[in-house]
């Protein structure tokens, strides 16, 4: 979830979280495709602040839970097993980060449609 100044995440222990608590400046990389002609990508820099204090835990899980998830999903895009059901940030488990944004670019391409007066 992005807010403007934070990208919020939430995952669980493992190779990523230590590669991180190592080096927290991260860079990463989002994609919306529609085809291979209509597509949007960003590359963003950061630092990763990992967030363990309730207060902040809390309001990462509010924004994290105000995403609009795609029609179909994987169970990858969801918090916990019984997502979107669960109102607890305990319930969830897990880790709670944001990225505090530093530098992004971006590029797309927009297929246009074609003129209906096009000789």
């Amino acid at each position: 979830a992005y807010d403007g100044v934070y990208v919020y995440s939430h995952t669980y222990e493992g190779l990523k979280m230590d590669l991180i608590r190592k080096n927290p400046q991260v860079c990463f990389q989002v994609d919306d495709m529609n085809n291979m002609a209509n597509w949007k990508s960003v590359i963003a820099w950061g630092t990763v602040e990992e967030l363990a204090n309730t207060d902040d835990r809390n309001e990462a899980f509010k924004k994290l839970s105000a995403r609009v998830l795609p029609f179909m999903s994987s169970e990858t895009t969801h918090l916990s097993p019984i997502w979107p059901f669960s109102s607890d940030v305990q319930s969830v488990g897990g880790i709670f980060f944001r990225i505090l944004m530093k530098e992004k670019t971006g590029r797309f391409e927009q297929q246009r449609p074609p003129s209906v007066f096009a000789s």
